[in-house]
Order: structure tokens, then sequence, then C-alpha cells
């Protein structure tokens, strides 16, 4: 299976996304520095499909969600370490998503069988309804995994220095 990535216009197209799949499985996220927690949910979300497909949240966005010391590795470099994951078929590089209704856009464009998210996303309701409205299965594949967070890695490097 051919791997790619892409970056989306204001107004993405996505064409033939769904054609040749059976089922295939959105995820979303920052991925800002990658660890065990991400892998784990990846290979496990991965798992309900035949095609993983990761929305990438822009730079801009994690600055105004994250701080504006974030992100460490820029959209370019976090689209390329997961695209070497094994179980990531495609990665979507968002651009500034000012709005629900963007992500809904383009959710709808995709059309996925599946949205797969993390015990205690704190975006949970927002997924929910963008399955809703899509027609897709929201499905929480994995818990959070206790010290295994961008933040808390970036907290216990910090303090090293």
């Amino acid at each position: 299976m051919k791997k790619s990535f892409s970056v989306m216009p204001r107004l993405p197209l996505t064409k033939g996304i769904n054609k040749k799949q059976k089922t295939t499985v959105l995820v979303g996220g920052c991925f800002d520095v990658l660890h065990l927690g991400h892998i784990i949910f990846l290979e496990k979300a991965k798992k309900l499909g035949d095609k993983l497909i990761i929305l990438l949240e822009s730079d801009e966005n994690i600055r105004k969600n994250k701080g504006t010391n974030r992100p460490i590795n820029n959209q370019e470099n976090r689209a390329k370490m997961l695209m070497a994951l094994r179980s990531v078929d495609k990665v979507i590089k968002l651009p500034e998503m000012k709005s629900a209704e963007e992500y809904i856009i383009l959710i709808k464009k995709i059309k996925p069988t599946i949205i797969a998210v993390t015990k205690g996303d704190e975006r949970l309701f927002q997924k929910k309804e963008q399955a809703k409205i899509v027609g897709a299965r929201l499905v929480e594949v994995t818990k959070q995994i206790p010290y295994q967070s961008t933040s808390r890695i970036i907290e216990i490097i910090a303090q090293e220095y």
C-alpha cells in the first residue's frame, strides 16, 4: 500500500480516499514529540480498519492551544516522522483551522468509517458530533498512558537544563 502525505488547501479536496478501502480510520492530533502513547494509539487505531489517516494540526493551532514554545517539531517534520510508522497510511497536514465547521467540511470529504480517539480525549464531544454528522463510528482505542505525553517529556527535559 502506497503511503502519502499532503498539504490541505483552505477547502481541501480528498476525492477517492475511500474508494479502494473498505474501512477508513481517521485520527487527529499534534503528535509533536512522538512517544510510546502515540505509537500504541496509532497501532490500535490501524487495527480497526484498512487505512489509517491522520489529520495533523498546524503549527499555528498548536501554538494557540499549547503555548508559544510549541510545537517543538514543525508540521513538515512531524508529518515525516508519522509517515515513517508502519501503521500510518496517509498524513494530511492541516492549514490553520479557525472553526469547528472547517473540520466538519474536511471530515465530510474524507468520509471515514471510524474516528478513533484516546479515552479521556479533551475534544471527545466535538469528535462525537463529527462522527455523527458523517455517519462514522467513534471508537476509544486506548487510555492515556501515565507520564507519556509531549508536555510531560518537555517538562522533564526542561528540568535537566
